[in-house]
């Protein structure tokens, strides 16, 4: 079992930064694919992110592409999601996944383990 703890989250003006974290409780991430949803009120969760279990491999909604950073520190047990240049369109509750694996993984679907989720709001 794996246990998921995000962090980060908070009000900031539209144009700014913010770094979510996700912290996996003794745990090693080596083996692990994460990724990171949102999903904002009346709106289906979607995909924003995704690493993969092996070899460090990105990939990114066209939402947030050359905008948001997937990354993760191994030693900490730690993913963190970087979001620049953020857009009220970027407002939402922020959800870490996890599963075993070595690729990336795109759908919910595909993923074992949750966080509580953060929530981002944007003003303008």
């Amino acid at each position: 079992q794996v246990q998921l703890v995000e962090s980060g989250g908070g009000l900031v003006q539209a144009g700014g930064s913010l770094r979510l974290s996700c912290a996996a409780s003794g745990r090693t991430f080596s083996g692990y694919a994460m990724g990171w949803f949102r999903q904002d009120q009346g709106k289906e969760r979607e995909f924003v992110a995704a690493i993969s279990g092996r070899g460090g491999i990105t990939y990114y909604a066209d939402s947030v592409k050359g905008r948001f950073t997937i990354s993760r520190d191994t030693a900490k047990n730690t993913v963190y999601l970087q979001m620049n240049s953020l857009k009220p369109e970027d407002t939402a509750v922020y959800y870490c996944a996890a599963r075993s694996g070595s690729y990336y993984y795109l759908r919910q679907s595909q993923y074992d383990y949750w966080g509580q989720g953060t929530q981002v709001t944007v003003s303008s």
